[in-house]
């Protein structure tokens, strides 16, 4: 079985999309059209510099990512068993599964992005090394009530969002406690309780479309759940205010791949490895079934992973590799270590002028 998996925003760089916009040249002037602006300038010059800009981001997104599904469609002539995509990326993971045409998804991720970008002020912070369960204790503790989970993307790489001044406040408790705290470059409090406003217009907006039954199981940011026809206004409009339980929806298919005996193979189709990235390490992280030991409770099991992780990692990429960080604030790096584990579920590896360490599983290639 395949799934197909779609990045959301924070896998855009400058020249993506570079091969498809002239191949798909039909498509790309309808979207010219619909933005009234040039997609392919936005994308390979970015010359007012709005492509980290949510409402540009966002479609510029869509665009790459449906492309490159089309491209793949010619070269492979089969569609996915299965769609995930991560946020922004549902809505190609929609479109790939035949609930709306290009020109309609195009549409409503135009209007989601300038939503979400009139949002009220707000912040986001990426943890890493501590799980679920610990965060929401920490911010219980410390009586940040309006503090939300917005991405589960791995047990262990968790982004949280909601009041400014209690997302900075933050920050020290969580590094007390031992964790790594990423304050991201986000210019509201996305997917979380901040976001009602903005869904709700989301949701008037979308009673002008009609949607149909997806042609196979798109798996769902809100419920790690397969969508059902009559879910999509209702999960659209919910995934602004929810946390994407991307994790959850990997397990779910991880767990199909088990319970049906067949191997669940999965492409990452669009710009950047991202998902990939996270892919590998919820494999390493998360019980498969209930009748499976989670790696956290198999040491000897979890040592072997990062064991294997590493060696592929220093086999591959010497010191001074140049990186990228999922998180839009740390680029253009440089390694100045060999990877190592932190923890007997943890690899990482130092940058040069930076003292602390970084994941393996958030860096992509330049």
């Amino acid at each position: 079985m395949k799934t197909y998996m779609f990045p959301g925003q924070g896998s855009q760089s400058k020249g993506m999309g570079a091969s498809l916009f002239d191949k798909f040249a039909d498509l790309t002037e309808k979207a010219d059209q619909i933005l009234g602006y040039s997609i392919k300038a936005l994308c390979l010059c970015d010359e007012r510099n709005e492509l980290n800009n949510t409402q540009f981001t966002q479609p510029a997104l869509y665009v790459v990512n449906a492309l490159s599904y089309f491209d793949k469609l010619q070269n492979d002539h089969t569609e996915p068993d299965y769609a995930i995509g991560h946020s922004l990326g549902e809505f190609n993971a929609l479109l790939a599964a035949g609930c709306y045409d290009f020109d309609t998804g195009l549409q409503l991720v135009k209007k989601r992005g300038e939503l979400m970008s009139q949002a009220p002020q707000g912040a986001m912070a990426a943890i890493l090394n501590a799980s679920k369960s610990e965060i929401e204790s920490i911010l219980e503790f410390h009586g940040l009530n309006n503090v939300d989970l917005a991405n589960y993307n791995t047990p262990s790489q968790i982004v949280i969002s909601g009041a400014q001044a209690e997302i900075i406040q933050a920050q020290q408790h969580f590094e007390d406690a031992g964790a790594i705290y990423y304050p991201l470059n986000t210019s509201g409090a996305f997917h979380s309780r901040f976001m009602q406003p903005a869904s709700e217009l989301f949701f008037d907006y979308l009673q002008g479309f009609t949607f149909s039954q997806p042609r196979f199981p798109v798996i769902s940011n809100v419920t790690a759940r397969p969508y059902e026809s009559e879910d999509i206004v209702k999960n659209l409009c919910e995934q602004l205010k929810s946390c994407v339980y991307w994790s959850d929806g990997i397990e779910y298919l991880l767990n199909l791949n088990r319970d049906n005996g067949i191997p669940m193979d999965f492409e990452e189709i669009g710009h950047g490895e991202v998902l990939t990235k996270l892919l590998r390490t919820i494999k390493n992280k998360v019980p498969i079934t209930e009748k499976s030991t989670s790696t956290e409770s198999d040491p000897n099991k979890s040592n072997a992973a990062t064991n294997t992780l590493i060696i592929d990692w220093n086999n591959q990429h010497p010191i001074g590799t140049k990186v990228n960080s999922i998180h839009a604030q740390f680029q253009q790096l440089e390694t100045r270590s060999p990877a190592k584990a932190l923890s007997e579920n943890n690899a990482v590896v130092y940058m040069k002028g930076y003292y602390g360490y970084f994941s393996l599983d958030e860096l992509i290639f330049e």
